[in-house]
């Protein structure tokens, strides 16, 4: 899944969540109240559907990976690729020098 180039600040973020949570009654669905608010700030539609389900997983509403959990999920993974790399060169090195300490018989 590609990023998008377009960044919002993160309080118009909040603002529009906090909109959508607090007046998604008013409309006769949620889909109608995220269209509505999203068009009204600028933002699209589906962008801001993804910050409210991003929310109400973050708020415990809905089942989920939360953003906390997602981003230490990526650090432990990064830091998994880089200790395996660690491993291969320490391998290497360790084979490398078994064999200089070591020369073959004839």
């Amino acid at each position: 899944m590609s990023k998008t180039t377009k960044r919002y600040p993160e309080e118009l973020k909040q603002r529009a969540v906090r909109m959508v949570l607090e007046h998604r009654q008013d409309y006769t669905s949620e889909y109608e109240a995220i269209r509505t608010i999203a068009e009204r700030l600028g933002v699209g539609h589906e962008t801001l559907r993804k910050w409210v389900r991003r929310a109400e997983v973050d708020a415990g509403a809905r089942p989920g990976v939360t953003s906390a959990e997602a981003t230490r999920i990526k650090e432990l993974e990064k830091e998994n690729r880089e200790l395996r790399r660690a491993n291969e060169i320490l391998k290497s090195a360790a084979s490398f020098f078994a064999r200089e300490l070591d020369p073959p018989q004839r």
